[in-house]
């Protein structure tokens, strides 16, 4: 699965353009997805020198992306000037999500074991459903 990532907000406490103190799991969830060979993109606003911090900052951390701000790390935006600014992900994990940033740990669960947004935020278990009278 490709997951892209933001940072500030996300992997990081949103002190932009400081990088603010990691949010509880961040990094070990992430490596984790790595070791589970999912495909990380870090997607974020930042660039330049500000880029350069915040994907050291993550290598620091044992997080190695698969690419940055695009959809591979190959892809060249200087020679390729078709190229959508919008990348391929399955995954988009952010701050800014309807409903906001679940926990790392949720976030882990639905991803890894296939739990359900419910039953990482309600705490409800998948009940199956009962069968009425005139089922077989």
């Amino acid at each position: 699965m490709i997951i892209a990532v933001d940072f500030d907000g996300t992997i990081v406490e949103d002190r932009y353009p400081e990088i603010g103190k990691e949010r509880p799991f961040a990094t070990i969830t992430l490596r984790k997805l790595i070791e589970h060979h999912h495909k990380l993109i870090l997607w974020t606003v930042r660039e330049g020198q500000l880029l350069d911090e915040a994907v050291e900052w993550c290598r620091n951390k044992g997080i190695e992306f698969y690419a940055v701000n695009k959809d591979y790390e190959e892809e060249d935006p200087e020679t390729n000037k078709h190229f959508s600014r919008k990348i391929k992900a399955d995954v988009f994990i952010d701050d800014r999500n309807v409903g906001g940033l679940l926990d790392w740990g949720s976030i882990y669960e639905i991803l890894v074991h296939k739990k359900t947004y419910a039953e990482c935020l309600l705490g409800e278990e998948e009940k199956p459903k009962k069968k009425k009278w005139w089922s077989f």
